[in-house]
């Protein structure tokens, strides 16, 4: 689900970024990146959720609560980043790759273009090589009690009216 709700955030980036469209075509781009945006948090957060249950350092009961219960080995070191965070930066970097991958194929541009894509490109995918491979070893490590993350509640404030001063401001002059 993080993949999908990526690839659909990427779609309407895109969208939001033209320039010979009436601006409530990309106020309707501007909302649905939003949507997008917090369903790809939510996704992350669900993926944490899910391997610190499977992993043993959370009490399942307890996972998706703003406040779950550790179950971390004793000198387990935290690490800053979550499994979830680097899954989803592996599902943008999938996406870039993609998009530089077509950039080497275009056929409207010069080889200069296409040539200097080749060589993003190769820099995205090994910048996606290390990072699952980074991946790879906070799995092994916390499945060992070498290490551990936590789930890091986004508390997107934006898309919820009891947060967001303008949407608060709307609500009041109903």
């Amino acid at each position: 689900m993080n993949h999908c709700f990526n690839s659909r955030l990427w779609a309407e980036e895109d969208l939001a970024r033209r320039t010979t469209v009436a601006a409530a075509e990309i106020a309707h781009n501007k909302r649905a990146i939003d949507g997008y945006n917090q369903a790809r948090n939510d996704a992350t957060e669900r993926v944490d959720e899910i391997l610190l249950v499977k992993l043993g350092l959370v009490d399942a009961e307890s996972a998706r609560t703003d406040a779950p219960v550790s179950q971390v080995p004793a000198g387990a070191r935290l690490n800053s980043e979550t499994a979830g965070s680097m899954i989803d930066r592996l599902s943008i970097m999938a996406l870039k790759a993609q998009a530089m991958r077509a950039q080497t194929q275009r056929n409207d541009v010069d080889e200069a273009h296409r040539a200097t894509s080749q060589v993003k490109l190769q820099r995205l995918l090994q910048q996606r090589h290390d990072l699952g491979t980074c991946l790879d070893e906070l799995l092994a490590d916390a499945a060992s009690g070498r290490a551990y993350f936590k789930v890091y509640r986004q508390f997107k404030m934006y898309n919820d009216a009891r947060f967001n001063p303008a949407l608060v401001a709307e609500a009041r002059q109903a």
